[in-house]
């Protein structure tokens, strides 16, 4: 049975200081917890991201979608790490310091995961095949010049920019995950997709909040 591999954020104060990450933890680990119901009506078990990439196991035969998807994702969210780094030096406003934090703190285990599977079905990936793609061709990608305005802006400017490239961003990644889901062919992959969904869903709408 497929382990769903759910990032848990908590959606709180994203408008104060309160959206800083407490840190607090017996691992002491800032990645947040993995949440891995074994399916409809089971309970929750709470998971690190690396007992999660152990527990993620085998789906369905892969196909080049899953391929092709957990690539271009990979490079997609690279791109958000980059710009929420930027916010932890260039941000004024807490409420975006916090959504920066918290969109690193998804998306890195998310990236761990997501290779975890690549490594672990790599023998498949010949007979799947799957198709190079341009990190600039994906959709809420920003472009070079977007990514030196950001570096180079600070404040308020930044503020203002981080959260429109960061909303078309997101809203980027809901179009690449849900023409996904019509081919994807691994029940890990489908449920990563429909985190994706779920969780930069979310993040827009506390952006559009910041505005």
């Amino acid at each position: 049975m497929a382990v769903l591999l759910t990032v848990t954020v908590a959606l709180t104060g994203a408008c104060s200081g309160d959206d800083a990450p407490s840190g607090e933890g017996s691992s002491g680990s800032s990645a947040p917890p993995v949440i891995a119901p074994d399916g409809p009506g089971d309970p929750a078990e709470t998971l690190t991201p690396e007992e999660a990439r152990e527990a993620g196991g085998q789906g369905s035969e892969p196909t080049a979608a899953d391929f092709s998807y957990l690539r271009m994702m990979i490079d997609h969210h690279g791109q958000a790490l980059e710009m929420a780094r930027l916010a932890g030096e260039r941000a004024e406003d807490e409420g975006v310091t916090g959504i920066s934090e918290r969109i690193a703190g998804t998306q890195e285990p998310e990236i761990e995961i997501m290779e975890a599977w690549l490594t672990r079905n790599a023998g498949h990936e010949a007979d799947a095949g799957h198709e190079e793609h341009d990190p600039g061709s994906m959709p809420g990608m920003a472009t070079e010049e977007e990514m030196a305005e950001l570096g180079e802006a600070e404040g308020a400017e930044f503020d203002a920019l981080f959260l429109d490239l960061m909303i078309t961003h997101h809203e980027g990644a809901l179009t690449m995950s849900a023409e996904a889901l019509a081919g994807i062919g691994d029940v890990t992959v489908e449920q990563l997709a429909n985190e994706v969904i779920a969780t930069q869903s979310a993040e827009i709408g506390r952006m559009e909040e910041l505005r």
